[in-house]
């Protein structure tokens, strides 16, 4: 079958004439500058903290270490709150709604605290673009799992962080069994 005779369907994804008509949320880049972005940091930190040999500070080795998991902590909340951000802007997002073209020829959010969410004849609202709607649901639930995931991976790793900075590598404190000098 040669491409030409290829059955047409309808095509999603349209790029829309008017950024006027994106959802509001879009623009607070939730994905790219709280999942995003922020998460580089402490991404990196985390990355690092396995090659650290750090020499240590008066004397005392285990200090570098110490140093290095205390840092390791600030970095994982300033990915806690990333992560949390674009885990909010979802979240309102999925129940604000997609804004849409709706029946009385304006743009607008036709639909009501999460509404649309458990009755699907309100789609109907929607006019146009074609597929908003699932779009709007498929962007944004990502974006809302993906968030969660990393908010309790950073959460992990301040509780981590937090330890390693009491017991340095838990050799030399006598809090996790060892009895080297604090």
């Amino acid at each position: 079958m040669k491409p030409e005779t290829w059955p047409q369907r309808s095509v999603t994804g349209k790029v829309i004439d008017d950024n006027d008509h994106l959802s509001q949320e879009i623009w607070f880049f939730g994905g790219i500058l709280g999942s995003g972005v922020l998460m580089i940091f402490p991404a990196l930190v985390f990355l690092g903290l396995k090659n650290n040999d750090c020499c240590g500070c008066c004397g005392n080795k285990g200090c570098g270490k110490r140093f290095a998991m205390f840092t390791s902590t600030i970095f994982a909340v300033v990915g806690f709150l990333g992560a949390g951000y674009s885990f909010i802007v979802s979240a309102i997002s999925i129940n604000k709604g997609p804004k849409c073209l709706m029946a009385n020829s304006t743009w607008g959010y036709p639909f009501h605290d999460g509404d649309y969410l458990n009755d699907k004849a309100l789609w109907k609202e929607c006019h146009k673009p074609a597929d908003v709607i699932p779009w709007n649901l498929t962007l944004f639930s990502i974006l809302l799992v993906v968030g969660g995931i990393q908010m309790v991976l950073c959460t992990i790793q301040v509780v981590n962080g937090l330890l390693g900075t009491l017991c340095g590598d838990c050799q030399c404190c006598g809090c996790c069994g060892g009895d080297g000098p604090v």
